[in-house]
């Protein structure tokens, strides 16, 4: 696009912009009425070819009423993470590969505005005294703000956007992420009601195998999900309840955490709870949560392996409550009885990586006991070969019984 595009929809964009100060309440419609007349007056505008002048009124129409430059990137379901780094320039994943955008924003105001209208959308805000805020667009995308002066080379946004329609246990599988043996194993103790935490580092596909996992939920429970910016899409659950925290704002609002929504949420008389992330303290309520018959909860956190997602437990327990290490072992250890670790690949693949029983306290140590571990068998063609095996039997099978579920052999 040249540079007399440009120039020919910032005077269309200015000159609807006076219209519409003085038209008061505009819909959709008027304005985009309003921006076709005012290309048909724009001498210069007829130069251009069809593709150009349609291009114009939904550039200018997406400045005015969606995300500017960002909605075509949004509305693009191959775009997984938009990435805005202040005025030095945009980056978005697609297909597991990260490019640099041509497009940007033509100055920081106008970059500021798309930011407002976003945290707005969600009743919340981001300034220079609260310059961090979590908050989610329409489609149900992730959206986390930076601002100065925390942010040095600018507003900093990122984007992570889910796909429209859920990931199945069926794609999962299709996509080599799990094999069709641990995919009925999940489900069986899913169905069974024991608790499940995923495990996996940033982008490893911890809040999609989630929604995956809560889809073999049985439809009749009553589910209760809490986040801090509301992400699952669960399917099938009618009795459902979503929470969300809420930040303090300028009117005064104190906020709600996380901490406060689980222990709310044993008084709604919840079947399972399910946590998008624990990050804290709120790792105390969740795993009292999973010690007061709370069958069938899960949630997810960060870490490297299962080992080290135990280690992160312990710690974040710890911020939170001041008990010997020793009892916060032993909580752990009767709270969570999977952990599935995920992990992506060196060729952008996500995968499970290992599935771990926890099989009990033990002279000090919450013992593992390691049940599915992917094994690496070369490379080919930048793809990582491999596949996820069996390498031991379920010791606790005692909620298997109890619901009368038997894991296919």
């Amino acid at each position: 696009m040249g540079k007399e595009y440009f120039e020919i929809k910032e005077e269309i964009r200015r000159r609807v912009l006076e219209k519409l100060n003085y038209a008061g309440e505009s819909t959709d419609e008027d304005i985009q009425e309003l921006i076709e007349g005012e290309l048909l007056r724009e001498q210069s505008a007829r130069l251009l070819r069809i593709e150009s002048r349609k291009g114009i009124a939904k550039d200018v129409f997406y400045s005015l009423r969606r995300l500017d430059i960002l909605q075509a990137l949004i509305d693009d379901s191959s775009i997984t993470e938009i990435m805005i780094n202040g005025m030095s320039g945009i980056y978005a994943e697609q297909e597991g590969k990260l490019r640099r955008l041509e497009e940007g924003f033509q100055n920081e105001e106008a970059l500021q505005d798309i930011i407002q209208r976003i945290v707005a959308g969600c009743n919340r805000a981001v300034n220079e005294a609260s310059p961090i805020v979590d908050a989610r667009l329409e489609n149900g995308a992730r959206v986390n703000v930076v601002l100065a002066p925390v942010a040095i080379n600018g507003p900093i946004v990122t984007i992570r956007r889910f796909p429209d329609v859920p990931v199945t246990m069926k794609q999962l599988i299709a996509w080599g992420s799990v094999t069709v043996e641990a995919a009925d194993f999940l489900r069986c103790l899913v169905e069974a009601g024991y608790n499940i935490f995923i495990s996996g580092g940033t982008g490893s596909g911890k809040t999609t195998f989630l929604n995956v996992l809560s889809g073999f939920i049985p439809a009749g429970e009553r589910v209760i999900t809490i986040e801090d910016s509301a992400e699952l899409q669960l399917c099938g659950i009618h009795n459902l309840v979503r929470l969300e925290t809420r930040n303090e704002n300028v009117e005064g609002c104190r906020p709600i955490t996380i901490r406060e929504l689980i222990r709310t949420s044993l008084r709604m008389r919840p079947d399972r709870i399910i946590v998008g992330e624990v990050r804290g303290s709120e790792a105390v309520d969740l795993i009292q949560c999973l010690n007061t018959g709370h069958s069938g909860s899960m949630s997810t956190g960060h870490a490297n392996s299962a080992a080290d997602m135990l280690d992160r437990l312990e710690t974040m327990i710890l911020m939170g409550m001041n008990i010997p290490l020793d009892a916060v072992k032993k909580q752990i250890a009767s709270g969570i009885d999977i952990i599935i670790h995920l992990g992506r690949l060196r060729d952008r693949t996500r995968k499970i990586i290992e599935i771990m029983e926890i099989d009990g306290y033990v002279a000090g140590n919450i013992k593992l006991h390691r049940l599915f571990e992917f094994a690496e068998r070369g490379e080919e063609g930048g793809r990582v070969l491999g596949c996820l095996e069996k390498i031991g039997e379920l010791t606790h099978n005692e909620k298997l019984k109890a619901a009368g579920v038997t894991i296919p052999r």
